[in-house]
């Protein structure tokens, strides 16, 4: 079994980050996933998502429920009589965030450029609440 904790670059390398490799299946194959950076500053967000070997029209990003969903598909082409002996490249890889409920479709800004898909997501503003004052008479 891979052991992910010690194969990680990150400094910033967080306890539920082991708790989830635990979970992954044993035979589970990073080359469908998705690699991500998350960046973050005062007002939001930005994943940059790795998708090489896609083009703009095959990716779509969905947000429904607070969950932000991209996903890419590419066409399977004709093998012309030959069979795969040995799989690896993925025609469709689907990778999801939750990103809050009040966040909407209008907020988010999606940039692709050379197989990196860039997306900004602000943070939710903290609500101001206003004092209800009953009138007296």
């Amino acid at each position: 079994m891979k052991h992910y904790v010690q194969t990680r670059n990150s400094n910033n390398y967080d306890l539920f980050d082991a708790f989830d490799d635990f979970f992954k299946p044993m035979f589970y194959d990073e080359s469908k996933e998705m690699r991500t950076n998350v960046k973050e500053d005062e007002n939001g967000y930005e994943l940059d998502l790795e998708l090489p070997g896609y083009q703009k029209e095959q990716i779509k990003v969905a947000l429904e429920n607070g969950y932000l969903t991209v996903s890419a598909k590419r066409e399977e082409k004709d093998l012309g009589g030959k069979h795969y002996l040995r799989r690896e490249i993925s025609e469709s890889c689907q990778r999801s965030f939750y990103v809050g409920e009040n966040v909407s479709q209008a907020d988010i800004k999606a940039k692709f450029d050379n197989g990196i898909l860039n997306l900004y997501i602000p943070k939710e503003q903290p609500k101001r609440i206003e004092p209800n004052y009953i009138d007296i008479d």
